[in-house]
């Protein structure tokens, strides 16, 4: 149970800095209890309370604002906690036991108890159970990762669901709303790809009449080839003689049946925008409505707003630089593409270390020991290098941190003291020997 007390940040960031975990945390104004595999870190603690996506004039809450007015009679959520159980985050969308999303390497747990939610889609069953029937629903979520020009430990996702009673009658309204979007579509600029439904590879789930699986998938494909050419037409300049692309995979997700992936040309290339497919019956079967069936899709924010206004770099998105801000209008009508405002020289440094026999040490875990000292100034981190030595059996790895600011010219002196307080922190907390 949660309660509350004072601030603690400073001797937490202490206490990681030393290598000991903390008895406690505070996240939220709130303080939790830690325990063997607490791997929550200061710096993404740092990023709870911020909510980008609800800053007016940010680009990821314009592009919030521009998906939820295509379909303004879908209640429109976004403040649910961060904080879920692994229950909530896993076994009630069907995750397996095994899957590696639940493992410390790839998810931010505060205790055994309690993790940072990893999709929007842990919210799925309450959101369902509280009677909503067609909802969108955004939020930040958090995955440990490596560290590039795409990749962050925090991101947005909106997750967006419609289900419908399983009865004929229902089920001839979604017809005559396929056949609607259907013709809207047929007038539209855009081309699509699709594929079968249904396949042996993509199957029907057993409890559902596959002649209203079919009905559901098609809504849902209908309704989300509307959305990518809201999103991507004007921007794009379809025509009729160069309509916008839209292609359908098959693919596989724990929590839908049949499900795919949908990919847009785009400048040249086809991009991944979103996975969604049909709701798996045990996750409405858990929300108490076990007579609905629907569809759901996930996007995430900050890639299609690279895309859209040509960001190149997913740590702009937390700078708080006017020259990054003043970009971006509030009217979500507005797609602006960004305007470099300068480019920084880098500064990459390598260290060498060998690993002990008892180093315990994902690549995870020295991309969040990076971004808790030096916070967004690094751009990339990469391994180039791993030997075995035959005779002692040491593993010895270098890696090349690449240190470069978005906002300013960072100093020879400023850059040797963060790779300093990085290689010592190595030592401190994974007992690594330097080379």
């Amino acid at each position: 149970m949660a309660y509350r007390v004072p601030r603690l940040r400073l001797a937490l960031r202490r206490g990681y800095a030393t290598g000991a975990r903390p008895s406690h945390l505070e996240l939220l104004g709130e303080i939790h209890p830690t325990d063997s595999i607490t791997n929550i870190t200061p710096t993404i603690i740092s990023k709870l309370p911020l909510r980008l996506h609800t800053q007016l004039g940010h680009p990821l809450s314009s592009l919030r604002a521009r998906i939820e007015s295509h379909f303004p009679d879908y209640t429109h959520l976004s403040s649910f906690s961060p904080l879920v159980t692994p229950f909530k985050n896993f076994d009630e969308l069907s995750f397996p036991a095994d899957h590696p999303g639940r493992a410390v390497t790839d998810s931010y747990y505060v205790n055994k108890d309690l993790l940072l939610r990893t999709h929007t889609s842990a919210h799925e069953v309450d959101v369902f159970r509280s009677g909503q029937t067609k909802w969108l629903l955004t939020a930040d979520v958090y995955r440990r990762d490596e560290i590039d020009g795409s990749h962050y430990p925090v991101f947005h996702q909106m997750e967006g669901a419609c289900i419908f009673p399983q009865d004929a009658s229902a089920m001839k309204a979604v017809e005559e709303h396929n056949a609607q979007l259907s013709a809207h579509l047929d007038s539209s600029n855009i081309v699509i790809e699709d594929i079968p439904h249904i396949t042996a590879a993509n199957p029907v789930q057993p409890s559902h009449d596959p002649r209203h699986s079919e009905l559901v998938a098609m809504n849902l494909k209908l309704s989300l080839n509307s959305l990518l050419l809201h999103l991507f037409g004007g921007v794009s300049g379809a025509t009729k003689e160069e309509p916008l692309r839209v292609r359908w995979i098959e693919a596989y997700f724990p929590f839908t049946s049949p499900s795919y992936e949908v990919e847009v040309f785009f400048r040249g290339e086809w991009l991944e925008i979103l996975g969604c497919g049909v709701v798996r019956q045990a996750t409405l079967d858990r929300a108490d409505v076990p007579d609905k069936m629907g569809w759901a899709f996930g996007l995430g924010l900050e890639r299609i707003a690279m895309i859209l206004n040509s960001i190149p770099d997913i740590r702009l998105f937390w700078s708080k630089d006017p020259r990054f801000l003043s970009q971006f209008s509030a009217d979500p009508s507005k797609i602006t593409t960004f305007k470099p405002y300068s480019r920084y020289p880098s500064c990459h440094k390598d260290v060498s270390f060998w690993l002990s026999e008892d180093t315990k040490m994902h690549e995870n875990d020295l991309c969040d020991l990076v971004r808790d000292v030096t916070g967004d100034l690094v751009e990339d981190v990469k391994m180039i290098d791993t030997f075995t030595n035959p005779k002692s059996g040491r593993t010895s790895q270098c890696y090349r941190i690449n240190y470069r600011s978005m906002d300013r010219s960072l100093s020879n002196d400023e850059t040797n003291e963060m790779h300093s307080d990085v290689v010592s922190r190595l030592k401190d907390q994974f007992g690594v020997e330097i080379r």
